[in-house]
């Protein structure tokens, strides 16, 4: 078992919106998801991944905004 990740750059702005899951159960957690969220659901259906949890770093608008 281990821990995978894959960066999903999103919105105008490109921030870093990361997908963390595990290559087992294949439950991922969805790291600061700024927007473009059909962008976001798009790549955990193509990894075959179940999102399990939404965090947060901080809750400015590019980071919080999809949430």
């Amino acid at each position: 078992m281990s821990l995978q990740y894959k960066i999903v750059p999103v919105t105008a702005f490109e921030q870093n919106c990361s997908i963390l899951w595990c290559d087992q159960s294949k439950k991922a957690a969805v790291v600061d998801p700024g927007g473009d969220l059909p962008k976001i659901l798009a790549e955990l259906e193509s990894l075959g991944l179940q999102l399990d949890k939404v965090i947060l770093t901080h809750a400015h608008i590019d980071h919080a905004g999809a949430t």
